[in-house]
């Protein structure tokens, strides 16, 4: 998506905090607030104005908790696949597929947690994510091979486990939803894990605004369905 954005905005494609190749802190409790946190800090560093925020899962979230508390930089808002549900640990991800359930339910476990999730492996990994798309077979072998090498950085353990620990921040930032002053498109797959009583929750949350339903779509948007997110997007 970011070659076809970059021909019509500045693109600035943000690793959360210990995501991707950000740095990792052992001692952070990775929850919604500190990784909102960093996202206010890093647009108010670079003095951005006039932002379109896209984000999708917990970056769903995040572009709408981070346009209520700077509503005066935020022109619209993107909001794809919205993760603000959890109502048990890693409860989104574990309706992906019988795996998930198992391996992330076992996450949660004191000391069990930490070596199951030491564990995991690219296989493993790969059958996971594919819960969250429609499109089974379309998982880009280079894609999986990123996030299996993000994985395997010292530390990230932690940043996954307290991640899926701060679920309940998730779903109390739907309290924030009502302070969103720009406009918002709100965007569904049509297979994603949240149910749609959620997602109509979601939707009133914001004001009733009306949902964008993805026909043929998972969890994962711009994987299953890059190029009708892209369009959103521009057209939006």
């Amino acid at each position: 998506m970011i070659p076809q954005l970059a021909k019509h905005f500045t693109v600035y494609a943000i690793d959360l905090p210990g995501h991707g190749h950000s740095s990792i802190d052992i001692t952070a409790n990775y929850d919604e607030p500190y990784f909102r946190s960093a996202v206010v800090s890093f647009i108010e560093k670079l003095d951005l104005k006039n932002i379109t925020l896209v984000g999708e899962s917990i970056g769903a979230v995040l572009a709408l908790t981070v346009a209520s508390q700077l509503p005066e930089r935020i022109k619209k808002v993107i909001s794809s696949n919205t993760y603000d549900y959890d109502q048990r640990y890693g409860d989104g991800v574990r309706r992906g597929n019988f795996l998930a359930n198992f391996v992330i339910g076992q996450f949660a476990i004191p000391y069990i947690g930490a070596v199951v999730a030491g564990l995991e492996n690219k296989l493993f990994l790969g059958i996971i994510m594919k819960g969250g798309l429609k499109n089974k077979h379309w998982m880009p072998g280079k894609l999986l091979s990123e996030f299996d090498r993000v994985g395997r950085r010292k530390g990230y353990r932690h940043v996954e486990r307290s991640t899926f620990a701060g679920w309940e921040s998730w779903s109390k930032a739907r309290t924030l939803y009502s302070k969103v002053k720009a406009p918002v498109t709100l965007i569904y797959g049509q297979n994603d894990w949240s149910t749609v009583a959620e997602r109509e929750r979601t939707a009133r949350a914001l004001g009733g605004v009306e949902i964008t339903t993805l026909e043929n779509t998972g969890h994962f948007s711009f994987v299953d369905n890059a190029r009708k997110l892209t369009e959103i997007v521009l057209t939006n």
